[in-house]
């Protein structure tokens, strides 16, 4: 059964910058491209990076140790070496919260 997760105020997270949390046993990266808040979990699937510590540009996070990147909205892989997708979580804001449904 997947739950609402609070984990934090919209202000909490940068533009452009992405915030690690832990979730129901699981690392998730929150990332916020402009005005929306998409949440991915923390892991490169080529390898065991961490996408909370990748730069993030043009809506994608690349994976600090391969290079491969990730499109931060739907999780697809778009540079090699990175070709599965990374999962992807539900963002809502709720009361001046942000939840991640894990």
């Amino acid at each position: 059964m997947t739950q609402w997760h609070d984990v934090g105020e919209p202000g909490d997270f940068p533009d452009g910058a992405s915030w690690p949390v832990r979730i129901a046993g699981q690392d998730v990266a929150v990332f916020r491209l402009g005005e929306g808040l998409h949440a991915l979990a923390d892991r490169c699937t080529h390898g065991l990076a961490k996408l909370s510590e990748g730069y993030v540009e043009d809506d994608c996070v690349e994976c600090p140790l391969h290079q491969g990147s990730f499109d931060i909205r739907t999780g697809e892989a778009r540079c090699a070496p990175a070709t599965v997708a990374v999962r992807t979580f539900p963002v809502r804001v709720v009361a001046g919260r942000v939840e991640v449904q894990a």
